[in-house]
């Protein structure tokens, strides 16, 4: 990956003094990097590191490490799903089935796990998985592909771009509670907000 930010001098860190005592808290445990799991294995979590890795395209361990903690926690919670389509398991089955066949792929392909694959045989894979093409083998049984890609997709994206370094990069101000906005006209910043350096 390459880093590329139009805010190299940002850091969403700064205004942390203007969120309140529970929002600051929320947010500077992001930077912690719990390697403890509740629901996910060891063989699963880095199945799960080198995949969200791929799908980021950011291998930056304290990232992707909160991105792990972030699924291994609402798996752990299991508090249901608004929605699920037919024949899709539950989250927690469809991610636990899932992995186990991730991982499966890498055996199969070069005997060994999915994470120690170089990067051109793991990206072949997550393509044929995201469209739902790959060759189906006892461990894939009652586990559709494109399903468990989007869920994969989902958790990773909603994690990532909740971490503070990630809004830093982007230009994100954070919380705006209780500051709030003053400027809301179009093209207009507030002060604290990160202004694109050329």
């Amino acid at each position: 990956m390459t880093n590329h930010s139009y805010y190299p001098t940002y850091n969403v860190m700064d205004e942390q003094k203007e969120w309140d005592a529970n929002t600051r808290a929320i947010v500077n445990a992001r930077l912690q990097r719990e390697t403890m799991y509740q629901f996910l294995t060891q063989v699963e979590a880095e199945t799960l590191r080198t995949w969200c890795s791929l799908l980021m395209d950011d291998n930056r361990g304290e990232i992707i490490q909160y991105v792990l903690c972030h699924i291994d926690e609402v798996l752990t919670q299991d508090k249901g799903e608004g929605q699920r389509k037919m024949n899709v398991p539950p989250s927690r089955t469809l991610l636990r089935q899932g992995l186990k066949a991730i991982d499966e792929t890498g055996w199969i392909d070069s005997s060994k796990p999915f994470f120690q694959l170089d990067e051109t045989s793991q990206r072949h894979i997550m393509l044929q998985i995201s469209s739902d093409s790959y060759p189906l083998t006892e461990n894939w049984e009652g586990v559709p592909q494109k399903a468990l890609f989007q869920k994969l997709l989902k958790l990773s994206v909603e994690a990532y771009y909740s971490h503070p370094l990630v809004w830093s990069e982007i230009g994100f101000g954070g919380p705006a509670y209780p500051r709030g906005y003053v400027r809301a006209e179009t093209g207009q910043l507030d002060p604290w907000e990160a202004v694109k350096e050329q």
